[in-house]
């Protein structure tokens, strides 16, 4: 038998014979539990990374073993294939953007297909494919059926020179455009949004349903939720127009003294004296070049301008300026909040940089506050001052406490309201791009928004249209495909231009999956509540918030129509660390360097400074020169090397250091399991179970069902799969010092090995399980099950401490009472070597542990 290990040829061999073979089509024997494995989609950017290997091992491993396990299973894959890149690419080397996606696509499909991942890909599907998008339109057509999408003005970045919207990630960090340099305004345009805040309770209540959820995954969703209670308190301005704000601590009403507006709210112009117009003109030009997160950065100075008009505080009628101001958004709240300086430390600073009155409505027991002499914002406890009808009441939201008196008195006077605020912002859609799904909706001048109808869609991407990067979206200027008929009245109509957000595509492509190939329906519901909901879901944090919080809103709207019985898409999530790469830094220049002594890394240098460089692991980057390509790896090694490295390295939810010398530890295990078997493969040995096994055997036995106890358990509850290798390590080492290679045992042993190790490294498996003889796949066998009897042992080791230090160990019989233990522990050689002839002052007894003994 040739002994070497050939990981390149066994691998295509394998993958095309299962290929052949269908070997990972989804099974619909309904007398088998389902369970459906989902990593989460990749957006086809051309190559893989060690990011993308990470993910999608560990979810197969996961599906291999439920398919042993007597699982009908569905383990998919697709391609989140719309986004901004794509329509990048056409602009920069005049390529269609179908084009480049779907070269990426075959490629990155290809070295998938490498890594041997048992996906079914007869359900593969691909977002920017009219026939996905076209069940894609039909959702949104859902959503607005139910009142669910609606237009309204909203804020873009709008390149001056370009003439063009642009994502927020096409603005740099000094809020400039990535390709014309020019400075970034924020103009309003008329946008499509969902109404995920109808859904917000909903959203935030069952997330108590998500049990296999990591907890900081749902607390990131309950703060992104941000449900708020408080109470709803309209001012009046002077003219009589009426400024609405939230505010949860109606309490401090009493000492509001301005109030503050977004510079884009609408009633910012009306407020405006003639005396301010011009300098408020130019201070809402300056915010509209800046960042939301420049504008509400904590350590910002302050700017603003008053607008020349005051409101009245309905509380005590006393007459307040109105100033506009950065820091307030109009995307959050009403665009207007009451300003409490004496109790908030960014109404604090903006009334000192401003000069505007801090009045104190809440003393400390402990000292006595004055607004002209505070340093900073009080925000602790103390009793109400200067508050009306809330005087002497102690300050907080307690039951009989300030906040819910001041509603009280707030409802009771016809002043405000209570009121349960999100911070939740409905989903803005709108994407003024062309490479995404057209939303379906005809703009008729005497009908108004018309639904494309069911029977038309899919609305298409036109494919002859000219990509420059500048002016507005090529769909604009497409006129055979804007003009068309209005459905409803016949009359000369325009297309919606806007395409939809490409997290519009993942929030739903795992309904599509149970039944992807449907050409009549976006899905059978019988098919995909079947399947659903996913039982384990495996991705990058980094999705968390918004692709987790889109996709469990989708779920709920399409429960609500219909269409599904269920109401949360994904069962468990295992959310796997980054993948990271040794980088060298310089300390004093902050750059990423290659060394100039790379051949002495013990003490790298930077090759332009001669400066020391420290040695730092990051995530995989060609910026930081510590990129691994994945091909160069399955080359070198194998791509079940691979695998089982990624596996190893770290539990699944931790980063993972990348280091090629535990490659090449991971190479040289499953060389040895090679050898193992191909050397026992040459002796014919009975399968026949032997009565009266000898102590050699009893040890292996216990060793090959131990095994399979700990994988199994590693394999549930929160996938160890890092010590479930360290145990199929353990047992190799076990058969190669196992000194009864004739025995029935030694079989069991090694085949045992195989069946654990083929879920993590399924081509070398599948080879050593053919050498022995068997037709069948190895991956159509059943997994292992423990023999409890086997992992019952006559002897155990007791450990020998003198002094809490180990001595040695020494056998004993595993039903020796504690007593007992520690008899056989005075009389072994090992202690008496060092208590003989001393006094034991103190036996500790570790039960069928240890024994320590304290001599004098």
């Amino acid at each position: 038998m040739d002994s070497r290990y050939s990981p390149a040829e066994i691998e295509e061999k394998w993958q095309q014979t299962w290929a052949a073979e269908g070997m990972d089509d989804t099974s619909e024997d309904r007398s088998k539990p389902k369970f459906y494995a989902l990593s989460m989609f990749p957006y086809p950017s051309g190559s893989l990374h060690m990011g993308h290997v990470r993910n999608y091992t560990i979810t197969d491993v996961i599906a291999r073993v439920r398919r042993m396990q007597g699982y009908r299973v569905l383990h998919p894959m697709g391609w989140d294939a719309f986004g901004l890149p794509a329509e990048n690419a056409a602009i920069e080397r005049q390529v269609p953007p179908a084009q480049w996606t779907y070269q990426n696509i075959d490629q990155m499909r290809a070295e998938l297909q490498r890594l041997g991942l048992s996906y079914d890909w007869k359900r593969e599907v691909a977002t920017c494919s009219p026939e996905y998008y076209r069940w894609t339109q039909s959702i949104f057509l859902e959503f607005f059926k139910a009142g669910l999408a609606y237009q309204k003005e909203a804020a873009v970045n709008w390149d001056p020179i370009d003439q063009t919207v642009l994502a927020n990630e096409q603005v740099d960090s000094e809020g400039r455009s990535w390709r014309s340099g020019a400075k970034v305004e924020r103009r309003m345009l008329r946008q499509w949004f969902l109404k995920i805040t109808d859904y917000a309770e909903q959203l935030l209540n069952d997330l108590d349903k998500l049990k296999g959820w990591p907890e900081r995954v749902k607390l990131m969703q309950e703060n992104w939720i941000g449900k708020s209670t408080g109470a709803e308190v309209i001012f009046k301005t002077e003219a009589g127009d009426e400024l609405t704000v939230f505010t949860t601590r109606p309490d401090t009403l009493w000492g509001a003294t301005f109030m503050v507006l977004s510079p884009e709210h609408p009633l910012v112009e009306k407020l405006t004296t003639p005396e301010q117009a011009d300098i408020i003109k130019a201070y809402q030009t300056e915010a509209a070049g800046k960042s939301e997160i420049d504008r509400t950065a904590e350590d910002k100075e302050k700017t603003g301008v008053w607008t020349g008009s005051y409101a009245i505080n309905p509380v005590n009628d006393e007459q307040i300026p109105i100033w506009i101001a950065d820091y307030v958004l109009m995307g959050y709240g009403t665009g207007a909040i009451m300003a409490v300086p004496a109790h908030d430390q960014r109404d604090f600073e903006f009334a000192r940089q401003f000069n505007l009155d801090i009045k104190v409505v809440v003393q400390p027991a402990d000292q006595e506050l004055d607004g002209a002499t505070m340093k900073k914002a009080y925000a602790d406890a103390g009793v109400m001052v200067h508050s009306g009808p809330l005087d002497g009441v102690t300050a907080g939201k307690g039951a009989g406490q300030s906040v819910e008196k001041a509603i009280e008195w707030l409802e009771a006077n016809g002043k405000g309201k209570r009121m349960v605020n999100y911070r939740l912002r409905d989903w803005l859609i709108s994407r003024q791009r062309y490479w995404g799904c057209p939303i379906p909706v005809i703009h008729c001048p005497k009908c108004g928004i018309v639904p494309v109808p069911e029977s038309d869609l899919p609305v298409k991407l036109p494919e002859d249209v000219a990509f420059t990067g500048r002016g507005a979206s090529p769909l604009t200027t497409a006129e055979n495909w804007l003009n068309v008929s209005c459905p409803s009245c016949g009359a000369a109509a325009r297309r919606e231009t806007d395409t939809m957000d490409t997290f519009i595509d993942s929030s739903w492509y795992f309904l599509r999956y149970p039944d992807a190939r449907n050409e009549q329906q976006v899905f059978d519901p019988a098919k995909t509540n079947d399947w659903m909901p996913v039982d384990q879901y495996v991705g990058g944090i980094e999705h968390a918030i918004l692709h987790l919080l889109y996709s469990r809103f989708f779920t709920k709207v399409l429960r609500d129509r219909g269409l599904l019985n269920f109401d949360e898409p994904f069962t468990r999530l295992l959310t796997q660390g980054m993948v990271q790469g040794k980088t060298y830094k310089n300390p004093r220049t902050g750059k990423y360097v290659i060394p100039a002594n790379v051949a002495d890394p013990s003490n790298p240098k930077d090759p332009e400074t001669g400066d020391a460089l420290e040695v730092v692991y990051e995530k995989m980057s060609k910026s930081k020169y510590n990129g691994v390509a994945p091909g160069e790896v399955l080359g070198k090694y194998g791509a079940d090397t691979a695998r089982m490295f990624i596996l190893f390295k770290a539990p699944p939810e931790k980063d993972l250091e990348w280091d090629e010398a535990d490659v090449e530890g991971q190479f040289r295990f499953l060389n040895r399991v090679w050898r193992q078997v191909t050397e026992y493969s040459e002796s014919v040995v009975s399968h026949k179970p032997q009565e009266n096994l000898s102590k050699p055997e009893k040890d292996l036995r216990y060793a090959t069902h131990y095994a399979i106890q700990k994988v199994t358990e590693d394999l549930e509850g929160d996938y160890q799969l890092n010590t479930a290798v360290s145990e199929m390590m353990k047992l190799s080492n076990a058969i190669a010092d196992a000194p009864c290679k004739s025995s029935p045992v030694y079989t069991e042993a090694i085949e045992t090995l195989l069946k654990l190790l083929a879920p993590f490294s399924p081509h070398i498996a599948e080879e050593l399980w053919h050498i022995l003889g068997y037709e069948e796949s190895i991956h159509r066998q059943p997994w292992c099950v423990v023999d409890e009897s086997a992992l019952v042992v006559d002897e155990i080791p007791l450990v020998i401490q003198i002094m809490g230090k180990t001595r040695g160990t020494i056998q004993i019989p595993a039903q020796a009472t504690q007593e007992e233990q520690k008899q056989f522990a005075r009389d072994s050689e090992i202690a008496q070597k060092y208590i003989a002839g001393k006094e034991i002052r103190k036996e500790i007894l570790v039960p069928g542990k240890l024994v320590n003994f304290v001599v004098s």
